[in-house]
């Protein structure tokens, strides 16, 4: 059994990552941490694990988290960098869900995320858990730095495209939106119920803190800098992301068929249908990327549909995808769910 330790389990992609394990056959939960709620069974907050996870969430220095097998970081930005090096030492690996880790230049990631790195050395360790393009170098890791969700529907619409050369690199779009538990737990005015609901706004239009890693993966896909503007969106969901993605050809390709060879060994990526339009609710709960790519009248542009639930594919969900393959197990082992309709 993989011992398991989660630090920050009481927010969305704590409490999604808690769902996903308390039904993994080789997981056995050790410690779920939370300062303000220690002593709280994890069940009286989220009622839904009744029956599932009988522990109590615990202190970090309580919680024995140097005898777990790997410890996930649902935590803020910031946190992950304060106590992975005294994990790694004890042996332990580290999954961190936040995005202390993604960003390789860590003069840009201090300038997006506005504090000091805690540990620069370790970020050139981390490996990318994007499973599609890292999945060797992810079987040998330590320390994974898990994608973000906005990265992870962008990243994969976009691959197929940039690895066969088929578009111009310069010039790439992504009008993304996003459902409100993207933002997390914490209250803040945009979220309430009275501000979200009924409403549909841009965001963060002059810089979000998403695209330096977007960028940075785009850049090696693509063999060289692009040009990249990204738009994020909020939407009167709770789950979901929707990216819509725009390109210009420089080759006359069959798409769909680009598209299908490339994912066809992917069990967390569905190719659509030429001429479909995937909906955020038909992956609701479920660690997939749905993917539809069109060629509007037939001109140079290119429009790849790719949606997500932000809270699993784009966060718990390829988490623990990517524990599975950090212990050799099956990659799909308690991520089988399909999309919840209606």
């Amino acid at each position: 059994m993989i011992k398991v330790g989660i630090v920050g389990g009481t927010g969305y992609t704590g409490v999604e990552l808690l769902r996903l394990l308390a039904r993994h056959p080789q997981v056995e939960l050790k410690a779920i941490t939370s300062r303000k709620e220690a002593g709280m069974p994890v069940a009286d907050m989220f009622p839904n694990l009744r029956r599932r996870v009988t522990l109590a969430f615990s202190t970090p220095e309580e919680a024995g988290l140097e005898t777990c097998d790997v410890v996930f970081f649902a935590t803020p930005n910031g946190v992950a960098m304060q106590q992975t090096r005294a994990l790694l030492d004890a042996g332990v690996r580290v999954i961190d869900l936040a995005a202390d880790f993604r960003i390789q230049d860590i003069a840009v990631w201090e300038h997006w995320y506005k504090m000091k790195h805690a540990c620069p050395d370790l970020v050139a360790e981390a490996v990318y858990g994007l499973p599609e393009i890292n999945r060797e170098r992810i079987k040998g890791a330590r320390l994974i730095a898990n994608p973000g969700c906005y990265p992870t529907s962008v990243q994969l619409g976009f691959l197929p495209l940039l690895a066969s050369g088929a578009v111009d690199a310069g010039f790439l779009v992504a009008d993304v939106k996003s459902g409100v538990s993207g933002a997390g737990r914490k209250p803040e005015t945009h979220t309430l119920f009275a501000e979200a609901a009924d409403n549909f706004k841009a965001y963060a239009v002059g810089g979000h803190r998403h695209w330096p890693e977007i960028k940075q993966g785009l850049d090696s896909f693509s063999g060289k800098p692009v040009g990249f503007t990204f738009v994020p969106h909020l939407i009167p969901l709770i789950r979901g992301i929707h990216a819509t993605l725009y390109a210009r050809l420089n080759a006359d390709i069959d798409l769909q068929a680009l598209y299908e060879k490339h994912y066809a060994d992917e069990a967390f990526v569905d190719v659509m249908p030429a001429g479909a339009h995937p909906e955020t609710r038909s992956v609701r709960g479920a660690n997939v990327c749905r993917i539809a790519v069109h060629r509007p009248q037939g001109g140079d542009t290119v429009v790849v549909l790719s949606v997500i639930d932000n809270l699993v594919k784009g966060a718990a969900g390829q988490a623990v995808q990517n524990m599975n393959i950090l212990f050799g197990l099956p990659e799909d082992t308690a991520l089988t769910d399909v999309g919840m309709l209606p």
